[in-house]
C-alpha cells in the first residue's frame, strides 16, 4: 500500500528542531554584550543604569539612566528619544529610587512588555529586557555601591 505524504509535515520535526537550534543560536548573540558595551556597563557610576538596544531600530544604542525620572518615548524632548512609530509620544516613565530603577507605562498605545510580559509598572532587574515598541533593550545597572 502506498501512501501520499502530508504536504503540511514535509521536513516535519526536523525543520521545527532547526528552527528551535538557530533561535536559541540568536539569542545568545543578543545576550553576549561587546567588550565596548561590557566597559560601558562596567564604568557607570554609582546610582546609574544603562539601556542597551539589543533588536529593533538603532541597534547598538546606550541611553544612560543618571537621573531620578526619565521620559522615553517619541516626543523630541523625551530623555529616552524613540523616532518609530510603534512608540508613543509620551510612552513610559523610568523612575530612579532607593530600591533601584522601574518604569511605568503612560497608558501608551502598544504598551511596555518586560521579561516578555505587558506591564503598567515594573522594578527593573540588572541584565533583564525590556520592549518599547520595536525597540528591544537590555537593562544594566551599576555594579558600585550607592
Amino acid at each position: 500500500m502506498n501512501e501520499t505524504p502530508d504536504p503540511s509535515n514535509i521536513g516535519g520535526d526536523d525543520v521545527e528542531s532547526t528552527r528551535t537550534f538557530a533561535d536559541e543560536i540568536l539569542n545568545q548573540e543578543e545576550d553576549q554584550l561587546s567588550s565596548e558595551d561590557q566597559a560601558a556597563v562596567d564604568a557607570l557610576p554609582a546610582g546609574n543604569a544603562l539601556l542597551i538596544v539589543r533588536r529593533g531600530p538603532n541597534k547598538g544604542a546606550r541611553f544612560l539612566l543618571d537621573a531620578d525620572q526619565i521620559t522615553v518615548g517619541r516626543h523630541p524632548n523625551a530623555d529616552v528619544f524613540l523616532d518609530d512609530v510603534t512608540v508613543s509620544r509620551r510612552h513610559a516613565e523610568i523612575t530612579r529610587s532607593a530600591s533601584g530603577f522601574s518604569i511605568k507605562d503612560l497608558d501608551s498605545l502598544n504598551g511596555t512588555h518586560y521579561k516578555g510580559e505587558l506591564v503598567e509598572q515594573a522594578l527593573l532587574e540588572n541584565g533583564s529586557e525590556l520592549q518599547i515598541g520595536k525597540y528591544h533593550f537590555t537593562f544594566y545597572a551599576s555594579s558600585r555601591g550607592a
